[in-house]
């Protein structure tokens, strides 16, 4: 959760303004941090650990309940190393490149883009420039899809702090009162996207993201110490994994598989901060240290959520912790906090890649206006998502089968396999890059297939609240039978 500036076409700072003009490409998401001079090793694991903590951390313990006790935590260990691997493709193909085409620095997209102009097939030398057109496309949608899920994750948690704070004001009444009071004063979750919908517009208002240097660190703060909060209460009661399903029907799989790669979101901040580090050659470590502490993280809270609270674990962890205490109310608001302050950052790619593209044609004393009310409509469009699939889980999965499996399970293989080619790949290379973009592709049309259906015919959650509400109705009758 860095605050980043993307530069445009960093990397043909040797082309004229001329030719500039008449070749205009979109924007190229290098991300130069405050700093002008290199970042040293310890900052780059600092900004490692940031760009792939988020939501996704809180959702998978959900995750490992679509897949099972056992399967869920070893395939989270596989598709971690496949997403790290695929980093690390990634960085050697960038620096291969940029020796064979003398730039100092490549993005993702023209990385995709140069590699396949020097790879071996004609059609796709032609049409190299739709690589850096899909890679912009998926970062557009990967990141506008982080923002709806921002939107639905604020309104499930300031919806529980907010009710929760209704229960306690009615405590002192009466137990049947209590209850007719919370069903009238419960608000749909719509509702509350609604409201955050102006305050969401009026922070991507602000264009420099160095204006919310200071909220960013007051985020990261409040973030972590959320998370402490929330081990500390995982650990206090574990329950018996022999208990728990080792492995679930394969029809919930995709949904692990979404979940788990929406969690690895990471990918596109990696070449940004080897292009930035001081010494390049450490950055392999850094990236293995960085992402070995975010696997264990993830790996760690996915599991002990998961045998904390079994069956009933929801979309975000955050959404388990009790009701009555304030020191786990206050968890939500400050992770709240904090991912609030995320919305403008995640915003700034989408943006800075379409703005330009919106205004170009528009006269200069409109292109202010234009631009507002471009980053507005872009919020309402993540907002619209958000209030037509306002489960967490869903949307969660839904961009990281469509997107983040695009990002960072398909591409990089891909790539590797065209800068190489004449470099006598060996066999295994060639089958493992085969292997891991069929894997990408297949998770791709499953995952996106599965969630789909469930977000069209949600038949598990209405059988779910069914089977709640029968219960509840039988608790209930079984209360007044035991009073007569």
């Amino acid at each position: 959760m860095e605050v980043m500036k993307p530069l445009i076409d960093e990397q043909n700072s040797d082309v004229s303004d001329e030719e500039r003009e008449n070749n205009f490409l979109p924007v190229e998401k290098h991300y130069q941090l405050d700093s002008e001079e290199g970042i040293t090793f310890i900052q780059t694991l600092t900004h490692l650990l940031k760009g792939n903590i988020g939501t996704g951390l809180l959702g998978l313990p959900l995750a490992i309940k679509n897949a099972g006790i056992v399967v869920g935590p070893v395939s989270l260990v596989l598709i971690g190393i496949i997403s790290i691997h695929c980093m690390h493709i990634l960085v050697r193909c960038s620096h291969c490149l940029c020796q064979r085409l003398k730039k100092s620095s490549l993005g993702y997209s023209d990385t995709v883009c140069y590699a396949m102009e020097v790879g071996p097939l004609t059609a796709l030398q032609k049409r190299s420039s739709w690589g850096r057109y899909i890679v912009d496309f998926f970062l557009v949608i990967t990141q506008l899809g982080f923002c709806s899920v921002y939107v639905v994750f604020l309104a499930e948690n300031v919806k529980q702090v907010h009710e929760g704070f209704l229960e306690d004001k009615t405590a002192s009444i009466n137990v049947t009162v209590t209850n007719n009071s919370s069903e009238k004063r419960s608000t749909d979750l719509r509702i509350y996207m609604l409201c955050f919908l102006p305050f969401m517009i009026l922070l991507v208002f602000i264009r420099d993201l160095k204006s919310l240097s200071f909220l960013s660190l007051l985020a990261n703060l409040s973030m972590a110490v959320s998370l402490v909060i929330i081990y500390q209460y995982i650990v206090r009661d574990i329950a018996d994994p022999r208990k728990l399903p080792p492995m679930v029907g394969w029809k919930k799989y995709p949904l692990f598989f979404g979940t788990a790669v929406f969690a690895f979101e990471g990918i596109g901040v990696v070449l940004p901060l080897e292009n930035r580090m001081k010494d390049t050659t450490r950055f392999p470590l850094a990236l293995n240290i960085g992402m070995g502490i975010v696997m264990t993280l993830y790996i760690s809270l996915a599991t002990l959520g998961y045998l904390r609270f079994g069956d009933d674990i929801k979309g975000s962890i955050t959404l388990n912790l009790p009701q009555d205490q304030w020191l786990y109310q206050s968890v939500k608001i400050l992770y709240s906090f904090g991912i609030f302050v995320t919305y403008s950052i995640q915003f700034y790619v989408p943006a800075e890649i379409l703005i330009p593209a919106a205004t170009s044609r528009v006269e200069q004393k409109w292109k202010l206006p234009c631009e507002l009310v471009v980053r507005a409509l872009l919020v309402c469009s993540t907002c619209a998502v958000a209030v037509l699939i306002p489960r967490l889980d869903l949307v969660i999965s839904l961009v990281g089968a469509v997107s983040s499996s695009t990002l960072a399970l398909i591409l990089p293989p891909l790539v590797e396999i065209l800068t190489f080619y004449k470099e006598n790949l060996r066999l295994w290379t060639i089958l493992k890059d085969v292997f891991i973009a069929v894997f990408g592709v297949v998770g791709f049309l499953t995952g996106t297939y599965v969630t789909i259906e469930e977000i069209i015919y949600p038949a598990s959650t209405v059988l779910a609240n069914t089977t709640e509400s029968i219960s509840a109705v039988l608790n209930a009758t079984d209360l007044v039978v035991g009073l007569k």
